[in-house]
């Protein structure tokens, strides 16, 4: 439920007079969930909601969708014509010295720039300064409660058996020279999912071979590529609890095809598993001592490890990313590659920690957990740590 309270207490710690909060036809997901209205309402007009550090909300809605905002406290003006809009605005930041809005400077951050230059060019045409709603956003976007938390581990659960399942499948098929499909292996693993009460928004990867240098890799049903033994295959997988509200749990490993994982993929793997650790032990540290974290201060702690090991070059995406009721969530990501993350490392919420080393020639190794700070700042890694990579024939029948 809407916590007006909860949100003036934080606009006045980040220092904002206010929060205009704004929406055209869906593209702003941040002030729509943060507003509270359901994903199903379709809108086709703009409306605006200021929130105060001191007093009442107020609303500027359209003559046609008047009633859009009435679930929330405030008292509202309707506009019509397009001059009554550029008023309603200026009206609604009136006294108000520096409001936060979903802005990033440079666009620097994709994931918080929801508003569109003209709008912040209006409102600043009332003498306002737009700062970023960057940290706003997500304390009351990307944090969980007690139930999603729950949620969170029980989908665990099924994402790390679907592990289990997968290798014992690959293991299975692959005896006697035979083999078995990406697509195969990855359909598998969707059952796996729906036969638990599990959805995702897309299906897993399996990659084999330099497939799995392509971080990204989607198998193709049109040419499937089959998993022999002898061959390295790179799982990564996410999904979630098939209820309202209910968050992900997103997760990789890594395996080889044999009894025997050669030096070639162990080493590597202890690398990036070196590097994993060290942005964990970050996260904690900062959480121990009281101290602020943002997320480029992680992604660099990875990425310092595998620089100093010689392979920089080839880690080629962010440290992670924030996870909630989508895969990649709206809190702070593990980033100082794509963006330099600025935003911090809030309690209550959730990221991945997934370092790479990709070469798309031969192989890519990654090894992916999600780590959830509490609201009492105890830092719980979820998805349990590879520590090798797994051989897959090792003590099959």
């Amino acid at each position: 439920m809407f916590d007006l309270s909860a949100v003036q207490s934080a606009l006045r710690q980040f220092g904002f007079d206010g929060w205009l909060l704004c929406d055209f036809r869906g593209g702003n997901v941040l002030a729509r969930r943060i507003l509270e209205l359901p994903d199903t309402l379709l809108t086709s007009r703009r409306f605006y909601y200021v929130i105060p550090a001191e007093g009442e909300p107020r609303k500027l809605v359209h003559r046609i969708e008047s009633g859009v905002l009435d679930h929330l406290p405030g008292e509202a003006r309707v506009y019509l014509r397009w001059q009554e809009l550029e008023a309603g605005v200026a009206e609604l930041v009136t006294g108000m010295n520096r409001v936060a809005m979903e802005y990033s400077p440079r666009n620097a951050n994709p994931y918080v720039s929801k508003v569109d230059a003209g709008t912040v060019e209006l409102v600043r045409a009332s003498g306002v300064e737009v700062g970023s709603s960057g940290d706003l956003a997500q304390m009351f976007e990307a944090t969980w409660d007690d139930d999603q938390w729950r949620m969170h581990r029980a989908a665990e659960t099924h994402t790390c058996s679907a592990f289990d399942l997968a290798w014992a499948l690959i293991a299975e098929r692959t005896r006697n020279g035979q083999s078995v499909t990406e697509c195969e292996v990855q359909t598998a693993i969707v059952n796996h999912f729906h036969q638990n009460g599990l959805i995702t928004d897309h299906s897993p990867i399996v990659a084999v071979g330099p497939h799995s240098g392509n971080p990204h890799y989607a198998p193709d049903p049109t040419a499937d590529t089959p998993i022999r033994a002898g061959d390295f295959v790179l799982i990564d997988l996410w999904a979630k609890l098939d209820q309202p509200r209910a968050v992900y749990s997103d997760l990789t490993r890594v395996g080889f095809v044999g009894d025997q994982v050669p030096a070639l993929y162990e080493d590597v793997f202890q690398l990036v598993a070196r590097a994993r650790d060290a942005a964990i032990a970050r996260v904690k540290t900062a959480f121990a001592a009281g101290q602020p974290l943002r997320g480029w201060e992680v992604d660099a702690a990875a990425r310092h490890v595998i620089e100093a090991g010689g392979q920089g070059a080839k880690f080629v995406h962010r440290t992670g990313h924030s996870i909630g009721q989508e895969t990649h969530g709206n809190g702070a990501n593990m980033d100082d590659l794509e963006t330099h993350e600025e935003r911090l490392v809030l309690p209550r919420t959730c990221f991945s920690i997934e370092p790479g080393i990709y070469d798309p020639t031969t192989f890519g190794i990654r090894s992916e957990v999600n780590v959830f700070v509490a609201h009492n700042g105890q830092v719980h890694v979820t998805g349990g740590l590879q520590t090798s990579v797994v051989p897959i024939l090792a003590g099959q029948p």
